[in-house]
């Protein structure tokens, strides 16, 4: 266990974040007097906020190991004293730990934003580098990889109307079984397969609303993911993909994506319909290609018919396929990566997204560790430049990052494609650059306003549905009406 002690409510969801990544298998608590059990941690770290400097200690066993002070003009600029204050932090822990992280103090979960305002204001990238390193002590190979990759998203987002254009998401919160890692709005489709007409009834309904409310803007992307689409039944799919077709102006989308996802989950009348839609995007996700990882993490399908789903989209004419693969799942190394890899690369995808698993505190694989302890989640530098030289083998490039919290070693998801098959949707989710209109339960309306604040950033507000089916049905009205207060917002 480790214990973060506060004088006062600040900046605590940062500290925990740093100092988690530091000791990812242990407890972290953050308390603002002193615990009673502060013996009986790992480490105790005091942060102790005044007015013009902040004073940190670190102590074992009740006595102090490590202690400095900060000096910082407070209250007067915030963004400044939390960067200083997790600054020192990560200084105090490298030294004690003697590790260093590869994004260094960087806990969110968008650190190309940085690279991305710093060349929107005209620095040159190795102005932004040198920003980077000193700044937030990132390390040469991920601040290469961070800059190259938002100069390669600027490219692609240059037709993009930020102000006066949005994109579509469209939730379908079911899967044909729930990953041993996964804590998304998803439901097996076994519980809800007698109400998924009922929730295509209320989805349908909220869609109309939301074409009527973006009627005078221009659709730029779509995004129909989950959960898993096509759990749905052919006939199912093409109401969805008809309602859609009927309400929004599809004429102007750059990109429609269906996400697939799982492989027991296509046929070949479901590609058939998607084929007959606008659809230029598919995604058919593996995770990884070892029968027993599979078999382990929950996924009720093969390898093989991971292989036979995507020939058939290729038979039937899809040519931009993503695949998703994990890094870090259960019991898997280097070798198995690796062999993951050379079966990906003979099947040929157009887009390969490699995740570092991250276990939110909602997955099974969380809830339930203890069955767990004794297999191996490994993932580290080696693993993922593995990744990276296979796709740029491929003719895949990087275009998209994000990070989540308890990522396997610290580290990034990054979308690598051919050139002209990027996930626009992708790129522009992790930006914050343009309002995405967001329909179907566990879904998150995010509003961006075009008028920049004073420092360059710009105003983004949430809206979100509630997350359980059953709770969807029963309350699509009383959704319409949260979105309808939430436009209406100045």
């Amino acid at each position: 266990m480790i214990i973060i002690q506060l004088n006062k409510q600040d900046f605590e969801y940062d500290l925990h974040s740093l100092v988690k990544s530091f000791y990812p298998g242990e407890d972290v608590t953050v308390c603002y007097e002193e615990p009673e059990n502060a013996g009986e941690a790992l480490l105790k770290i005091s942060v102790i906020y005044k007015e013009q400097e902040i004073k940190i200690r670190f102590e074992k066993d009740g006595q102090t190991v490590k202690e400095d002070t900060e000096t910082v003009e407070y209250e007067k600029n915030r963004k400044e004293t939390k960067n200083h204050l997790k600054y020192r932090v990560y200084q105090m822990l490298s030294d004690y730990t003697g590790m260093t992280l590869p994004w260094g103090t960087l806990t969110g979960i968008r650190p190309t934003k940085i690279p991305m305002a710093l060349l929107e204001q005209g620095m040159s990238n190795r102005e932004i580098a040198d920003h980077m390193r000193k700044t937030y002590l990132i390390s040469p190979e991920k601040t290469s990889l961070g800059i190259s990759i938002a100069n390669r998203e600027r490219h692609i987002l240059r037709d993009i109307d930020y102000d006066n254009g949005y994109s579509l998401y469209v939730g379908i919160p079911f899967c044909p079984s729930i990953c041993l890692y996964c804590s998304f709005s998803s439901s097996p489709l076994s519980v809800w397969k007698k109400k998924v007409d009922d929730y295509l009834d209320a989805l349908c309904k909220e869609i109309a609303y939301g074409a009527e409310v973006y009627r005078d803007r221009q659709l730029d992307t779509v995004y129909i993911g989950g959960g898993t689409p096509t759990t749905l039944e052919p006939e199912q799919l093409d109401r969805l993909l008809t309602e859609i077709g009927k309400y929004f102006d599809l004429s102007k989308v750059q990109e429609f994506t269906v996400e697939a996802g799982r492989p027991d989950s296509i046929t070949r009348e479901k590609l058939e319909v998607i084929r007959k839609h606008p659809v230029t995007r598919i995604s058919i996700n593996p995770q990884t290609m070892n029968q027993k990882t599979l078999e382990i993490i929950g996924r009720r399908h093969t390898v093989e018919e991971t292989k036979e789903a995507f020939l058939l989209a290729r038979e039937l004419g899809f040519d931009n396929i993503n695949m998703d693969l994990i890094v870090g799942l259960p019991g898997e190394g280097k070798e198995e990566v690796e062999h993951t890899l050379q079966e990906i690369r003979k099947l040929d995808p157009d887009s390969v997204t490699v995740h570092s698993l991250a276990v939110k505190r909602a997955a099974r694989l969380n809830m339930f560790k203890d069955q767990y302890k004794e297999m191996s989640f490994i993932n580290n530098m080696e693993i993922m430049d593995m990744t990276e030289k296979a796709c740029m083998e491929s003719g895949l490039f990087p275009y998209y990052l994000y990070r989540q919290k308890n990522m396997a070693g610290n580290l990034e998801n990054v979308g690598y494609a051919r050139p002209g098959k990027e996930g626009i949707y992708n790129i522009l989710i992790m930006e914050e650059k343009q309002s995405i209109l967001a329909l179907g339960a566990g879904a998150s309306t995010k509003r961006v306003w075009p008028e920049a604040n004073e420092d360059g950033t710009h105003r983004i507000e949430r809206c979100e549905n509630v997350k359980d089916v059953a709770s969807y049905l029963s309350r699509i009205d009383e959704m319409i009406e949260r979105k309808k207060k939430f436009f209406a917002e100045v």
